[in-house]
């Protein structure tokens, strides 16, 4: 059952078919990998992790079985390998957004909620704010100790607002895209809405939710109207592009932009759009 019928258009289309992941009883260190694999990306949104950048001691720990799912995900979201991608440099409502993102699978239902993680990193610090996720009893509803964190808000569960669910289109850019490689940086997605006290409509992964200069929406087809099909039965990707620039145009121009690019081409079209100066904001499926 699709979580909704425009799963395909809003992203969420890969979450149909994808179960919960959970370390199981009798379970096996492929099992304890595959948590891993998991909980690395959930928790760094999507974002590239290098073999250098993995946290080979927690890996072996949860692999042993000396420590849970549940550890393993506080040793990530405590490490300088999450702060580096997602805390230093961040605004600190950005921050908290992203955690609530990460370690409870939702987006803040109200101001409060913001208000009082962040009291508390200034009163306690980053790891105690961590900790007040992870030993939350939302979180051990949700998840207990051996259920990797994934997003809750796409189905609706019991003690969950309706907020929830439209507001966290504001935070989740579609299924392939990173958290760091967004059109509207590191500034807060909600603050303006929490304060205000009010729902959002959903935003689709190619809409910008905070960046509404006229020229800078996203076209819902390529570039001219043209489509690069590669064939009748190539499967197309959209690539979302933010701050390209073409042949001609002076470096200080910015626009986003929207490709259709069948599969077998979408290789060199990413390495081109990196040559141009352009920023992937996001990937994905179109269709055949």
């Amino acid at each position: 059952m699709p979580i909704t019928t425009a799963a395909s258009r809003l992203g969420t289309a890969p979450f149909d078919e994808t179960g919960v992941v959970e370390l199981r009883a009798n379970w096996s260190r492929e099992d304890a990998s595959q948590v891993i694999q998991a909980v690395y990306r959930h928790l760094l949104g999507n974002d590239y992790l290098m073999k250098s950048e993995r946290l080979v001691s927690a890996e072996s720990l949860l692999r042993d079985g000396h420590i849970s799912v549940r550890e393993f995900v506080r040793a990530v979201a405590k490490s300088e390998l999450y702060k580096n991608k997602f805390f230093y440099g961040n605004f600190q409502t950005r921050v908290i957004e992203l955690q609530f993102k990460h370690l409870l699978g939702r987006a803040p239902y109200e101001e409060s909620e913001v208000v009082e993680h962040l009291d508390r990193y200034e009163n306690e610090g980053y790891d105690a704010d961590v900790d007040s996720f992870i030993d939350s009893e939302e979180y051990q509803a949700s998840f207990g100790d051996n259920v990797v964190p994934h997003y809750r808000s796409f189905v609706y569960q019991a003690g969950q607002r309706s907020t929830g669910f439209t507001r966290i289109f504001q935070l989740y850019r579609g299924y392939a895209t990173s958290d760091r490689t967004q059109s509207a940086g590191r500034q807060s997605r909600l603050a303006g809405e929490l304060g205000r006290n009010q729902a959002s409509s959903i935003k689709p992964p190619g809409s910008s939710s905070t960046d509404t200069r006229k020229g800078n929406t996203t076209p819902s087809k390529s570039l001219g109207g043209s489509t690069p099909f590669g064939g009748q039965d190539s499967k197309l990707y959209r690539v979302e592009v933010v701050g390209g620039v073409g042949r001609g145009y002076p470096r200080v121009r910015r626009t986003n932009t929207a490709y259709l690019v069948p599969y077998e081409q979408l290789s060199a079209k990413l390495q081109q759009i990196s040559r141009s100066g352009g920023r992937v904001s996001s990937v994905t499926f179109a269709g055949n």
